[in-house]
């Protein structure tokens, strides 16, 4: 099942997506779960979307207005250099744990919504990754067991503001300002997975090919990191771990590339969906 979060007649709201389109709540469900995020820790998807599923579409995928796919999570937990292609590139040292930074949810957009270069940098860089939303909570979650706890995979732009990344050793300034961050458009479940380590991952500037990688190629795989996360944090449900881009950024290309305003900077991700977002200036 596939389930989107979405502004409907004025009103953020949540529902199914399926090849007609997207199916909201009703009243009664919305009252009981008002977000994605409080039917996935209610472990309800799995009968919201089968009720949903005999519902008509109230407006198509192209038409939507969508939201970031969890707008309000506890914790967005973001790993930095998770292929060993953009470690290289990076001329980063072999490590024995992941690394991890934090992005607030302040900064995350949806699926066609402006992605915003900020006034002060032209360092404007694609990041495409892999999102992992938490499904089931815990603390010292075994990697054996660590995907029963995942609710599903989405599409995540990290987009960094490098400048303000390399400001100092900490990423996180260049990591999180406003409208850099794009999710969506919405959350696959893991029984619509075969193979996740199969499924082929790409960044696409204006339609040219940047990054392309199959996520098999993951340095510290999502049960490792579920693993590692869980022992210094409890994971709850709607928590986003996104799990590290590829090589390929724009910022270790010579001469570099940049996103600017006017480009549309597309992640398509096989099986789970494709992201999609025009770049803007800050106003």
């Amino acid at each position: 099942m596939r389930f989107a979060s979405f502004n409907l007649n004025g009103k953020a709201t949540w529902g199914l997506a399926t090849d007609s389109g997207l199916h909201p709540v009703d009243a009664a469900t919305e009252e009981r779960f008002p977000t994605l995020r409080s039917a996935i820790a209610a472990d309800a998807l799995a009968s919201v979307g089968a009720a949903l599923a005999g519902t008509a579409a109230a407006v198509t995928a192209d038409e939507a207005d969508f939201l970031p796919l969890i707008p309000d999570p506890d914790k967005i937990l973001c790993i930095g250099l998770n292929y060993e292609a953009h470690r290289i590139e990076g001329g980063w040292p072999v490590v024995e744990h992941p690394t991890i930074f934090l992005r607030l949810p302040n900064s995350q957009i949806g699926h066609r919504q402006p992605m915003i270069r900020p006034k002060v940098s032209e360092t404007l860089d694609y990041e495409a990754e892999l999102a992992v939303v938490i499904g089931k909570g815990g603390r010292y979650i075994s990697e054996a067991g660590a995907m029963d706890h995942v609710a599903g995979y989405a599409c995540y732009n990290e987009g960094s503001v490098r400048e303000w990344q390399r400001h100092t050793q900490q990423f996180t300034p260049g990591k999180n300002f406003i409208g850099t961050g794009a999710f969506g458009p919405w959350l696959v479940t893991p029984d619509e997975i075969d193979d996740l380590g199969e499924l082929v991952m790409e960044a696409r500037l204006n339609g040219e090919v940047m990054q392309h990688t199959k996520l098999d190629d993951l340095i510290f795989p999502i049960p490792r990191l579920i693993e590692y996360i869980s022992t210094f944090t409890e994971l709850v449900p709607g928590d986003v771990i996104v799990t590290g881009t590829p090589g390929g950024v724009g910022g270790r290309r010579e001469p570099p590339v940049w996103m600017k305003p006017g480009d549309e900077i597309v992640v398509e991700i096989d099986k789970i969906g494709l992201l999609s977002n025009p770049v803007v200036a800050e106003t």
